[in-house]
């Protein structure tokens, strides 16, 4: 009879679902009728429904080879090196950022190169307008023909043991002087234009033509986009957990990109503003995919366990007093049943952690449906996209 009773519920739970007897292509004229007898006919099926379940529940208690058995997926327990990682933040930097500058104060004549430009070495960049010192030089060199005429006289009267020593060498020594001045000035005179002294791109302008420079004042930055690195600082609780030429994995967001290069330098102090030590990772040119600021993050392994038991930190589940448990398929009386396995866990890492103990790893946990099968109840193991399709 309880057979029939379910066969009834649900040819009447079917014929409540189908639509009210209207032609096709008829339009009602009035709506509100029909949201009345939807209106009706949901409440029944919530009412069959609940009756079913009433039902299904007392089969269970009298003939429990009628119970549909619950649909899982299941996984086996994996048996392997747990290796945790502390992701550092860092960024993309150059090796050689160099700044173009004069060694001589003056006027800006002219700017050759705007930002973003590639540049190679020996490239003129700018000119400076040295004007001011070619009329110094004038002004030396008139200086110095007098200088001469009075140190020609004071030599042949020196000779004639005429006049003081001292003014034969103030005269010998003005001469030299004002030589040395026009030496330095023709020197400057050769600063004149400047030129990048390594390939790479324009970084920076930060003079333009026509301002005034002034020695060592940098007019253009140029950055060697193709000698780059990534640099982190890495909180000293890692220190010794890092080593120089050890292969780490650097991870570019903005990029969805990840490559493995060695540690090249490790920093020699600690920071005492923010407690970290600076790590250099050498990067390969990537035709200027890595540019100079871009974000990057350095994957550190600062916690490995050899031969570890690990699942999938979503299996563990948590009873109200706090213990910890797996759902496992037990079919040791022939029929799979789910079966719950108190563990206690270790450490944990991008969605995996460690079992400590609890579980021998032979067995097989219960994946899908694992939050709501109860311990002791049948379950069927299927593949894992028919299990979703018919939990939902």
């Amino acid at each position: 009879m309880l057979r029939i009773a379910i066969l009834f519920i649900a040819f009447t739970l079917w014929g409540c679902s189908a639509s009210p007897g209207s032609e096709a292509g008829e339009l009602p004229e009035d709506l509100s009728e029909l949201r009345k007898l939807q209106k009706d006919k949901q409440q029944q099926i919530k009412t069959l429904q609940a009756q079913l379940a009433s039902i299904e529940a007392r089969i269970r208690e009298q003939d429990p080879t009628e119970v549909v058995r619950r649909l899982v997926t299941i996984s086996a327990v994996s048996r392997r090196d747990f290796k945790r990682y502390a992701e550092i933040q860092g960024a993309v930097a150059s090796k050689d950022l160099v700044s173009v500058s004069s060694e001589t104060g003056g006027r800006i004549a002219s700017v050759l190169v705007v930002e973003g430009e590639a540049v190679r070495r020996g490239q003129l960049i700018a000119t400076i307008d040295l004007e001011s010192l070619r009329k110094q030089r004038q002004e030396l060199e008139t200086q110095l023909q007098l200088a001469r005429d009075i140190y020609e006289r004071q030599a042949r009267l020196w000779e004639q043991n005429i006049g003081s020593e001292v003014q034969y060498l103030q005269a010998k020594n003005n001469v030299e002087r004002l030589e040395k001045s026009i030496e330095t000035i023709d020197y400057q005179l050769t600063k004149e234009k400047l030129y990048a002294p390594l390939s790479g791109v324009v970084d920076m302008v930060n003079l333009k033509s026509g301002e005034t420079a002034g020695p060592g004042v940098p007019i253009v930055m140029i950055l060697d986009t193709r000698n780059i690195k990534v640099v982190a600082d890495v909180p000293e609780s890692y220190l010794g957990k890092v080593a120089r030429g050890e292969r780490v994995e650097v991870r570019f967001p903005a990029l969805r990109d990840t490559l493995v290069a060695p540690v090249t330098m490790l920093g020699r102090k600690i920071d005492p503003a923010n407690r970290t030590f600076k790590v250099e990772i050498d990067i390969p040119y990537n035709q200027g995919l890595y540019k100079p600021n871009l974000l990057a993050e350095v994957l550190i392994n600062d916690y490995t366990e050899p031969d570890a038991l690990v699942i999938s930190q979503v299996l563990v589940q948590e009873e109200v007093g706090g213990k910890d448990y797996v759902m496992i398929v037990d079919d040791s009386e022939g029929t799979p049943k789910a079966r719950k396995v108190y563990v206690t866990t270790g450490e944990s890492y991008d969605g995996e952690v460690v079992i400590t103990s609890g579980l021998e790893g032979s067995e097989q946990l219960i994946q899908e449906g694992a939050r709501t099968v109860a311990s002791g109840e049948l379950i069927r193991i299927v593949e894992p996209q028919i299990a979703t399709n018919d939990s939902e």
